[in-house]
């Protein structure tokens, strides 16, 4: 089934309809929806190389307001649909979320979990849905999600805008590795910019 939705969603990008396509895609991946953006994205971009920027924006725009959806699952909703998209992506005890946010630096360590899901291979949905479970300020949610998935698609976009389908042949083989390793490098700087301060002020 998977690779089904994934062969439409590339399908789907080189229609008249990719730029509706992909902000359904970006809307609805950001709260259960299994396919990446990042799908569409590169091969648009390769396509159609000066709309890069827009492709970038439309991705951006939609992922950051389909987060926002998943926010009102997992607010509203938790037991009834919640519980059942963590189930579907395998992770029926939501406990290894709720460790997280209730350590003495809880709220940072959110932080650090909402952005790096933008990138690593933790579906972002989860953290989205789950956000809203625990009612994490909303602001700040709204906000992380717009510049961690704008930080995403725009190094996804501007890469296949300047390296083709040589990124795009990269981003197939190892995309995995090249978004944990981003997320992982992001989420070390956060945490030596977060002790500078918490040592200095």
């Amino acid at each position: 089934m998977l690779k089904n939705l994934f062969n439409k969603c590339v399908k789907l990008a080189s229609s008249k309809f990719a730029d509706y396509s992909l902000a359904v895609v970006s809307f609805i991946e950001s709260s259960f929806f299994p396919v990446p953006p990042d799908v569409m994205i590169v091969p648009m971009v390769v396509a159609n190389k000066e709309k890069y920027f827009k492709i970038f924006l439309i991705a951006t725009l939609f992922s950051t307001l389909g987060a926002l959806l998943g926010y009102f699952i997992g607010f509203l909703f938790f037991n009834e649909l919640g519980v059942k998209v963590f189930k579907f992506y395998g992770h029926a005890n939501t406990d290894f979320l709720k460790e997280k946010f209730q350590t003495s630096d809880g709220v940072f360590s959110w932080f650090l979990i909402l952005f790096t899901a933008a990138f690593t291979p933790l579906p972002f949905k989860l953290v989205t849905i789950f956000s809203g479970f625990i009612q994490f300020n909303l602001i700040a949610f709204f906000f992380t999600c717009l510049f961690s998935r704008g930080l995403r698609f725009f190094i996804v976009s501007y890469l296949s805008f300047k390296f083709g389908s040589t990124f795009s042949s990269f981003l197939e083989k190892k995309g995995v590795l090249w978004a944990t390793i981003i997320g992982f490098t992001i989420v070390v700087l956060a945490l030596l910019v977060y002790l500078l301060i918490k040592f200095y002020v």
